[in-house]
């Protein structure tokens, strides 16, 4: 068994098991546990710079101090208990470069410390790259200081790794268990009883809204606005899914199958269709379209191009407005779509921002 090894159980064993471990057995093993990160959870809705740890000031052209934190490193937990300086090296050149601040776990040390990463010089300088080798040097990022030339100012710009809240699930009801987590959490609402659909929710500083849906679409029948008569409901058939926060895909076909009549517009105004989900309409918006006519019926050509136009309101939306281009004069451009021919059908896709943040 000498070439099975594993770690840590009460005593040694014939079969590699082994009760202490080295320096470079304990990063491998610390490393799955948690990645490197300041042990600070950003969880406030908001925060000033200088209430972070391990904060950084510009002291001198050739020094900046850190203020007290802690960090996992490589598998390895650090504490700095007080203020301290790291030296730059003075850049007396005629072009600027980038050095890192970074705390480096040193196996040949046995300790975790401060250090600088010095770059290079150059006209367009470039951080220097982090070391991270098992067993030797490993580093995590602090600050990136642009060293200007000529020996310039400093100046510091914070690139560390934060703690956040874990990704936490529930079987259902995930819309009230949001209220019950912590700024910038993720919460996956499983859907276990299957009655609606399996998503992720963010919980957020705007609010706690569904970030994606992760299953199935869902499913929505649309209704026709603005019309004579309605089609029946079989044969509406609208599919939708958030895809981001406030962000919706949605698909839909409308079909009329009737031989000699349909929906036609009521008076003056334009046929609208239903949305899944209110739409914004603080800039208006607009999704694409076809109208299939094979019989072209109703003066329409074989295949319209539809423009669905969310309308521009202080409010959100709850239609969308159905224009074609002018079947006779071109440069009469679109026109509000007056019927839906007998024997055709209408699809519709698109993404539009819903109202989810307010208008």
């Amino acid at each position: 068994m000498a070439n099975e090894i594993s770690y840590p159980f009460a005593a040694d064993s014939a079969g590699g098991g082994a009760q202490m471990v080295s320096q470079a057995q304990w990063q491998y093993l610390a490393r799955i546990f948690g990645k490197d990160r300041v042990d600070f959870r950003l969880e406030q809705t908001s925060i000033d710079s200088f209430s972070l740890p391990f904060t950084a000031a510009v002291a001198t052209n050739t020094s900046v101090t850190v203020s007290p934190g802690r960090a996992l490193v490589g598998g390895f937990y650090y504490q700095l208990t007080a203020t301290n300086t790291v030296t730059i090296a003075a850049n007396t050149g005629a072009t600027g470069r980038t050095d890192l601040i970074v705390l480096r776990a040193n196996m040949s040390t046995s300790s975790v410390n401060l250090a600088v990463v010095q770059g290079q010089p150059a006209a367009n300088p470039k951080a220097p790259a982090l070391t991270r080798t098992y067993g030797g040097v490993w580093e995590m990022p602090l600050h990136q200081v642009t060293v200007p030339a000529n020996s310039a100012a400093l100046s510091v710009v914070p690139v560390m790794p934060f703690d956040a809240p874990e990704h936490m699930a529930v079987p259902w009801n995930a819309t009230s268990a949001t209220s019950y987590q912590a700024n910038g959490s993720f919460l996956i609402d499983m859907d276990s009883n299957n009655t609606d659909t399996q998503s992720e929710y963010w919980i957020g500083r705007d609010g706690n809204v569904v970030s994606r849906d992760l299953g199935k679409p869902r499913q929505y029948t649309p209704s026709l606005v603005n019309v004579n008569v309605d089609l029946p409901s079989a044969n509406k058939v609208g599919r939708w899914r958030w895809i981001a926060p406030g962000m919706v895909y949605f698909s839909m076909y409308l079909n009329n199958d009737w031989e000699d009549t349909g929906p036609t517009r009521t008076g003056n105004s334009t046929i609208a269709v239903t949305l899944p989900t209110p739409a914004t309409g603080t800039t208006g918006q607009v999704v694409k379209g076809i109208l299939r006519n094979p019989n072209y019926n109703g003066g329409l050509p074989n295949v319209v191009e539809i423009h669905a136009e969310i309308s521009q309101s202080s409010s959100g939306q709850t239609v969308m407005y159905l224009l074609y281009p002018n079947p006779t004069t071109t440069s009469e451009g679109l026109d509000g779509l007056r019927a839906i021919p007998p024997l055709s059908n209408v699809k519709i896709s698109g993404v539009y921002e819903a109202a989810t943040f307010g208008n």
